[in-house]
């Protein structure tokens, strides 16, 4: 053997693997790719947000740096901690009730034939923006009922359980009726059976006269009766108060009150074309004979549903008629993957509907209706078409929510970028943990 001396070497295995050729090429037509979305992600997202951040802590000009003082605004003004209040609500209220409408219409629109006309009817809203939809909710909610669709639907109801009077107002002609017609007009004097009671009102406009009334008639005593007439007392050109000429109206329609002397009611009626009315076989003494406070219960003007007190409601109900539609396609989606097998071996073993519905389909929808309520939590946080587009400018402040109040703060009369850039942060701030909530979710999932 000789002396040379021998070198080891480190095994083939344990060496590094030889680069590849033009591997560098690759980073740089990943990077190529990416480099376009990087450039729009900087200037539409990363600068705008850390400018935003940033003028948070300046004030309206942007010249003196105020630390927090436009954060403690935010709660400190009455407008912006009634858009914090609303949000609040919005938050509450609409996920839930989205999501609950959502998960109904779908289960639903399992069990009926017509079930593709109903769900495009129900996802309609979604094909058009947030502001016409608001717009058209505008419309409908205006408090005419000639005019708003709402209170047209509204009106229809209540007249039909409680019809409005054939008048509006009116007064008597002479001292011998007495009362308001509030709580109804009653005779001073009062009458026996065969006395006839002429009950004449002034102060009544000519187009509440009804259309069927004919000339007024003073109608003959009945033997064992009480009869009487309600007419216009107003003669053109001049006439005697208290009495039935003619070219006088008589009206129809009014309400007639019989009562006995200590005021418990005996009888009603109401008054035929020419004005007269009738009691029949009325039992001897002493009666009080009045126009019942029906005669002009007042017609229904229509709720308002643009006022401050029920503006932010109106605007939950249009919203959740955009988004229910949404709801229910996600939902049904999802219902539609559920085994049926399962569901059927639950009716097997004499589960009830609503027993299969809460213990099997219920669990087996969470995935898709925490995706559903997630979403809708999102986006109510920044909600801000409809509202502006539904509230009038003098109710704004009222139905204020934070996405609004930043763009008026912000862009309006007031032009404050301080405050507007604070309750942009705040919005931020608020929108973060349901965003990393979700991505929780997604990652679960996978």
């Amino acid at each position: 053997m000789s002396g040379a001396s021998v070198t080891a070497e480190p095994p083939a295995s344990g060496a590094p693997p030889p680069a590849e050729p033009g591997a560098w090429r690759k980073y740089a037509v990943a990077a190529g790719f990416l480099a376009p979305a990087l450039v729009f992600l900087g200037v539409w997202i990363v600068y705008p947000t850390v400018r935003t951040i940033i003028r948070s802590f300046f004030d309206r000009t942007g010249d003196d740096f105020v630390w927090f003082a436009n954060y403690e605004r935010i709660f400190t003004s009455d407008v912006l901690l009634t858009a914090v209040k609303n949000n609040a609500i919005w938050v509450l209220v609409v996920p839930a009730l989205v999501t609950a409408i959502g998960l109904i219409f779908a289960v639903l629109t399992e069990r009926v034939g017509w079930a593709v006309a109903f769900k495009t009817a129900v996802f309609m809203p979604m094909a058009i923006s947030a502001f016409a939809a608001g717009v058209t909710w505008r419309i409908m909610y205006q408090q005419d009922p000639e005019q708003g669709a709402v209170n047209a639907a509204v009106a229809a109801v209540k007249d039909a359980v409680n019809p409005p009077g054939v008048l509006s107002e009116a007064a008597p002609s002479t001292d011998s009726l007495e009362g308001t017609p509030a709580g109804g007009l009653t005779l001073a004097e009062p009458v026996e059976p065969g006395a006839v009671a002429p009950l004449g009102l002034t102060r009544i406009p000519a187009d509440e006269v009804p259309e069927d009334a004919q000339e007024a008639r003073e109608p003959e005593a009945l033997s064992g009766g009480i009869t009487g007439v309600v007419w216009r007392d107003f003669k053109p050109g001049g006439g005697t108060p208290g009495r039935v000429e003619s070219e006088e109206a008589g009206l129809p329609g009014v309400t007639v009150e019989l009562r006995r002397a200590d005021g418990s009611s005996v009888a009603s009626t109401t008054t035929e074309a020419d004005g007269s009315f009738a009691f029949e076989d009325v039992e001897p003494g002493e009666y009080r004979v009045g126009i019942g406070a029906a005669t002009f219960a007042q017609p229904f003007n229509g709720v308002s549903w643009l006022g401050e007190r029920l503006i932010t409601p109106a605007i939950i109900i249009s919203y959740i008629w955009i988004w229910a539609g949404f709801a229910m396609v996600v939902i049904a989606a999802g219902l539609a993957a559920i085994p049926r097998d399962v569901l059927e071996a639950a009716r097997t073993d004499g589960a009830s509907e609503w027993q299969v519905f809460r213990r099997v389909t219920a669990p087996l929808l969470a995935p898709v209706l925490t995706v559903v309520f997630i979403t809708m939590l999102i986006n109510v946080l920044k909600v801000f078409d409809i509202v502006i587009a539904v509230a009038p400018g003098s109710v704004q402040d009222d139905a204020s929510v934070l996405a609004l109040a930043m763009w008026r703060t912000a862009f309006s009369g007031t032009s404050n970028l301080g405050v507007g850039s604070a309750i942009a942060v705040f919005i931020f701030v608020l929108v973060i943990p349901v965003l990393m909530l979700n991505i929780r979710r997604f990652r679960r999932e996978v």
